[in-house]
């Protein structure tokens, strides 16, 4: 069951916390509300606890020093130590009880964001730079679960401490205590300024360290690290990620000396009015209106009173600050999934493989229909609000291969993608064995098509933990006829670990024909009823290209298979070949007929014949 329901995102403005921001902060909590409601308890003995000990000193001044009693003498030092010790004892269990709710918080929230953001459609993460929305999983949720232990036990501890030091004030000197009032207004005033600035600075603190994080992500991978290597640009690397730093730097001194100042100014004027009463209360002492152990007890009292008011004060900006990270974290939970299953979904069983494309068009999403502002990149595969593909009609047939082929840009690789719904079609309808695609659960789908692409993608694990992420309950057996089959049975049984050998990330230690066997033979025990090949042998040289070729023949037999062409050689034996240009169909047929057809598909034919520029790339 979800911890949040997904809501229309509204930010809160820095002057205040939205009640629905404050009511959703709640909802999540909910499963912690007994653990809650002891912590508070807790926090409340111990509150009420600390007013103790001044009036044991009292009693003690007053009362046993005054009159020479050591017996009571010692039993009220041993009182002292025993409210100290509850202290201690109720602090422990305090701990305890925030370390479970703040801990489980953090858990629940960031499996939340995690479950969410993985379902979102792939158009989200085509301009969400990945640093950025790591931060939101790390620092920006640990901010939030501090709103709900340190901020909330912060505030509740110090409402109950000046709670009852004011009442206990007032039972011992009314005068004195109104005396000390006097100076509240001047605590709680300046806190409504304050906590807008601090909420602003957080908001740009928080934005500046996702930057850097983004920065850092997309220069340590292997991909990144290469480039940055090849062109030489390790210095102008530094120095624009100290440019970053150096933001994060500065903007974390600003919070730090503003959030300081405030608390200075607020501890000064305690010290200020705990002298008045020190002096005013001397002046009753003095002239015997109070005792001495009264005005002692007063005393400590004052400096318990100020403390908790500087607290309460702060704990505004403390609130505004921690709610900003609330925010960020309901922004990414707020992001619309535009890719989503339908409630009457269905899963495709058992599966035929004809697929038929009736009117179809498509245009990439917008960035409002589709992302996070403030995680948002500035590009985007193909150019939102253009329509790429242009009413496609078209019917594979169970067991055929149907091969697309084109220049660069044609929508070859967006005609595939419409396929396994990473985008939905903006009009007319794709159907699997007579269903609407969008009626079928998105899950079992996927579960029903393989897709090789030109560079595969391997998580860094082990060679076996990758082939099973296809199915994890395959046997090594299974594993074994899979890589057979793939051509790549001899390379992993030569590997000293075998199949416990570590690709490395994004399979960087593997050769690219080593990658694209291993990709058919995870394909093979996926054992999907659709095989979409999407330019599988493009990078490939020609022994390679040879070998993958035989691995193919093998995933395309008896299944459905809709082939991406780059080398127009691989398709010749296509049951029908279909030609896009601009995002429309201009030729459809068998290899023969298109070559006599003297269009676009000779065109790109004599090409690869006469060996100059490829016939097309990834769309």
């Amino acid at each position: 069951m979800r911890l949040l329901h997904v809501m229309s995102y509204q930010p809160t403005t820095p002057s205040s916390i939205g009640q629905e921001t404050r009511r959703r902060v709640w909802g999540f909590a909910r499963p912690y509300r007994s653990m809650i409601v002891g912590f508070l308890g807790t926090i409340t003995a111990s509150s009420l606890l600390g007013v103790v000990p001044p009036l044991l000193f009292r009693e003690i001044i007053d009362g046993a020093i005054a009159r020479g009693d050591r017996g009571r003498l010692t039993i009220l030092g041993l009182l002292v130590v025993a409210a100290a010790l509850a202290q201690a004892a109720l602090g422990l269990v305090e701990r305890w009880a925030s370390a479970t709710v703040g801990e489980g918080l953090i858990f629940d929230l960031r499996v939340e964001l995690f479950d969410h953001v993985q379902r979102l459609p792939l158009s989200f993460f085509t301009r969400t730079q990945t640093g950025a929305l790591v931060s939101r999983l790390n620092n920006d949720v640990i901010g939030a679960q501090r709103a709900l232990t340190g901020t909330l036990g912060t505030v509740v501890a110090n409402a109950i401490t000046a709670l009852t030091t004011v009442v206990t004030l007032f039972l011992l000197e009314w005068r004195v205590t109104l005396l000390a009032l006097l100076l509240l207004p001047v605590f709680i005033l300046p806190a409504r300024r304050v906590g807008r600035t601090v909420a602003d600075i957080t908001r740009e603190g928080m934005n500046l360290n996702a930057s850097m994080n983004a920065t850092m992500t997309e220069r340590f991978n292997v991909s990144g690290a290469q480039l940055v290597k090849l062109f030489g640009r390790p210095d102008d690397e530094r120095d624009g990620f100290a440019g970053r730093a150096g933001q994060v730097r500065d903007i974390g001194i600003r919070n730090a000396l503003f959030s300081r100042t405030f608390v200075i100014a607020l501890t000064l004027l305690g010290a200020i009015g705990t002298a008045i009463v020190y002096w005013v209360g001397g002046s009753l002492a003095i002239s015997g209106t109070i005792t001495i152990g009264t005005l002692a007890s007063m005393g400590v009292l004052v400096a318990l009173l100020y403390g908790p008011l500087a607290q309460l004060t702060n704990a505004r900006v403390d609130v505004m600050s921690a709610f900003v990270s609330f925010e960020r974290v309901f922004e990414v939970l707020d992001a619309r999934n535009s890719v989503a299953d339908a409630p009457n979904a269905v899963d495709p069983y058992p599966v035929d493989g004809q697929l038929s494309f009736k009117g179809v068009s498509f245009r990439y999403p917008a960035a409002a229909e589709t992302s996070v502002a403030s995680l948002e990149t500035d590009a985007a595969p193909g150019e939102p609000g253009r329509t790429v593909l242009h009413d496609i009609n078209l019917t594979v047939k169970p067991g055929q291969m149907l091969a697309i082929v084109g220049p660069s840009g044609s929508g070859k690789s967006t005609l595939a993608a419409l396929i396994t719904r990473l985008y939905d079609v903006t009009a007319g309808t794709i159907t699997l064995d007579g269903y609407d695609l969008r009626s079928l659960r998105q899950d079992g789908l996927r579960a029903q098509v393989g897709v090789v692409t030109q560079d595969p993608h391997f998580f860094h694990d082990t060679i076996g933990s990758n082939l099973r992420y296809a199915r994890p309950d395959a046997t090594e057996t299974e594993l074994d006829e899979a890589c057979r089959a793939a051509r790549i049975i001899d390379m992993v049984r030569q590997l000293p670990d075998g199949y416990d050998t570590m690709v490395g990330e994004r399979g960087y230690r593997l050769s690219g024909g080593e990658k694209q066997r291993l990709a058919i033979a995870r394909l093979l025990i996926k054992d999907p009823a659709i095989v979409i090949l999407d330019e599988a042998t493009s990078h490939l040289d020609t022994e390679n290209e040879a070998v993958v070729q035989e691995a193919l023949a093998v995933a395309l037999n008896n299944r459905t298979s809709i082939v991406i062409a780059h080398r127009l050689s691989t398709v010749v034996d296509a049951d029908e070949i279909v030609v896009l240009d601009e995002g429309r169909i201009v030729e459809r047929g068998r290899h023969p007929n298109l070559r006599d057809a003297n269009g676009l598909y000779a065109d790109l034919w004599e090409t690869l014949v006469r060996g100059n520029a490829p016939a097309g790339t990834t769309s």
